[in-house]
């Protein structure tokens, strides 16, 4: 996988200046809120913290991102991120309970909130301002080098100016007298937290059980895929996420008749179309048919056809008694349609009528129930020798 150290050095650097910036917040929300008995504003203090375990996700996508595969992780380190992300998310929605449990109880207990002070309210108006800041160098920096993940990562810091400002309302009031609203902006900024460790769930739940990309992005990766010259088909397409990268499989068809080579490179140019359209699709595996199998089942699950040796034992006793049978030079084999096309080339100078021989050929071999047909055409080349492939 390739990897872009400036793009791994961007996004570091812009996260660990959210780590910074969280933690003095989260600190500094806490403490001020133990002080003056604001339960709204202990909450936000905690929501800033839980905001340090999506840094900590965007820090560990880019740096497992930039190491790539081992050999004992062949498809990279994205699952072990999802596993975290589990439990983060588990202990998220713990800690909102205890918010939302406490709040609820400090409220029907009638519990005497004073009012949080000028300096309580002042701490959340920066602390508002700070993460809109944040939200905006984030997104700038996501839109420099390209990063879905980061950008994402900023839109959670939108998310927290939000719930800064059910805050800053909340301590107003209390300020003025309407204590019960601080009680109500913890209860409010708890849902917050509880939601951020539910989507964590969620979102990890899925990649888990390999959940597929949205309908619309896997027929746009459809259409990509068959605009290639010589794509006769796409089926079979399968997608899944890891740690925010993609992973696809597709069948491609291609026309019957053309090289091997030929088709794994109309193959290459598959998967050369669909990672430049789609960045993030880090794993593309695709199977090159030559005809289209769509809803016939795995084939190695069902009776095979003959191999080239097994294919010219059987034509070689039933045809080298005939006088035509020392100027083959080649045959070709295409498995078609559940049968094998033999194609016959002689001599370019044989004088021999093609379609005479091939019907003497073909008659020489009906007993053989998988042989489709016998087609004969000339080449010039070396005498083809049985076995040589």
């Amino acid at each position: 996988m390739q990897t872009n150290p400036e793009k791994h050095q961007a996004t570091r650097r812009i996260t660990l200046l959210s780590v910074v910036v969280n933690t003095v917040l989260g600190v500094a929300k806490i403490v001020v809120g133990w002080i003056v008995g604001s339960a709204a504003l202990i909450a936000d203090g905690i929501h800033s913290f839980s905001d340090l375990v999506t840094d900590g996700f965007v820090l560990a996508a880019s740096h497992y991102g930039h190491q790539g595969p081992d050999h004992d992780h062949h498809y990279g380190h994205g699952r072990i991120e999802t596993l975290a992300t589990l439990f983060l998310g588990s202990v998220l929605i713990f800690v909102a309970g205890g918010i939302v449990w406490s709040s609820l109880d400090r409220l029907l207990a009638n519990a005497e909130i004073p009012p949080p002070g000028l300096w309580a309210i002042l701490l959340t108006m920066l602390a508002l301002l700070a993460k809109e800041w944040l939200f905006h160098v984030t997104r700038r920096v996501a839109r420099r080098i390209g990063s879905k993940m980061l950008e994402a990562n900023a839109w959670h810091h939108r998310s927290d100016v939000l719930s800064t400002g059910v805050v800053t309302v909340a301590l107003i009031g209390s300020q003025f007298g309407a204590t019960w609203i601080d009680t109500l902006a913890a209860v409010i900024v708890g849902l917050m937290v509880g939601k951020v460790g539910w989507d964590l769930l969620w979102e990890s739940g899925r990649e888990l059980v390999d959940t597929a990309l949205p309908l619309a992005t896997q027929e746009e990766m459809r259409r990509v895929a068959m605009s290639v010259p010589g794509v006769e088909g796409i089926h079979d397409l399968r997608t899944r996420q890891s740690a925010g990268h993609t992973m696809l499989d597709l069948h491609v068809v291609v026309p019957p008749r053309i090289s091997v080579s030929e088709g794994h490179e109309i193959g290459n140019e598959v998967s050369r179309r669909l990672r430049n359209a789609f960045p993030a699709l880090t794993d593309l595996t695709f199977h090159v048919d030559p005809e289209d199998d769509a809803g016939e089942g795995d084939p190695s699950r069902f009776p095979g056809l003959p191999l080239r040796p097994e294919v010219e034992a059987a034509l070689a006793r039933r045809w080298e008694a005939l006088d035509v049978w020392p100027e083959i030079r080649e045959m070709e084999l295409h498995y078609l349609e559940g049968a094998v096309t033999v194609v016959i080339c002689l001599d370019e100078e044989s004088p021999r009528d093609s379609q005479e021989e091939a019907r003497r050929l073909e008659a020489t071999a009906r007993d053989i129930d998988w042989l489709s047909r016998v087609e004969v055409r000339r080449l010039a080349g070396t005498p083809w020798v049985p076995g040589a492939g």
